[in-house]
C-alpha cells in the first residue's frame, strides 16, 4: 500500500469483520479499473455491476458477487453485527466455526487467510496490520510455495 493510499483509506471500513483485506481485493480494485472489472466479469460470469465491491462493511455484508449468486450476508458479518463488536479479532469466541476454511475456496479466494489475518490484527493492531502485513500475507498466499 502506498503512503498516499494509506492516508486516504479508511482501514476499518475496508477490513472485513472476518479479517479479509478488502483494500487489496480485485473486486474492490475493480471500482477504479475497467480492465480488472472485465476480468472479474469474465472469470466469475457476473454483470458489470456485480464485478465490483465497495468492501464488506460498505456493502452490508453482501458483496455484489455474493448477491449475484443469490447469497445474503455472510455468517461472520451477521454474527459480528449481532454481537455488536468490531471484528472476530475482538470476539471472546475467536476462533469459531464461522471462520472454518473450505476446500472450494482454497486457491481461488484468500478466505483461508482469515484466521491468520485476525491473529495478526489482535497481535499488532488493525492499522499496523493493514499498512505492513496485509499485502504480504495475500502475496504469500497466492504466490509462494508451501515450505515448513
Amino acid at each position: 500500500m502506498s503512503a498516499e493510499e494509506s492516508t486516504s483509506m479508511d482501514v476499518r471500513a475496508l477490513t472485513a469483520p472476518c479479517g479479509l483485506d478488502c483494500f487489496n481485493c480485485p473486486c474492490y480494485m475493480a471500482n477504479g479499473s475497467e480492465e480488472i472489472r472485465k476480468q472479474i466479469m469474465s472469470a466469475a460470469q457476473v454483470s458489470h455491476e456485480d464485478a465490483a465491491c465497495r468492501g464488506c462493511r460498505n456493502e452490508g455484508g453482501i458483496a455484489p458477487i455474493r448477491h449475484a449468486y443469490g447469497h445474503g450476508p455472510c455468517r461472520v458479518y451477521r454474527c459480528v453485527s449481532q454481537k455488536g463488536i468490531e471484528s472476530c479479532a475482538t470476539c471472546p469466541d475467536f476462533p469459531c466455526d464461522n471462520l472454518q476454511p473450505y476446500a472450494d475456496r482454497a486457491m481461488v479466494l484468500p478466505h483461508n487467510t482469515k484466521v491468520f489475518n485476525l491473529a495478526l490484527i489482535r497481535k499488532i493492531g488493525l492499522e499496523k496490520w493493514a499498512h505492513e502485513k496485509a499485502k504480504q500475507v495475500r502475496d504469500a498466499y497466492f504466490n509462494h510455495k508451501f515450505d515448513i
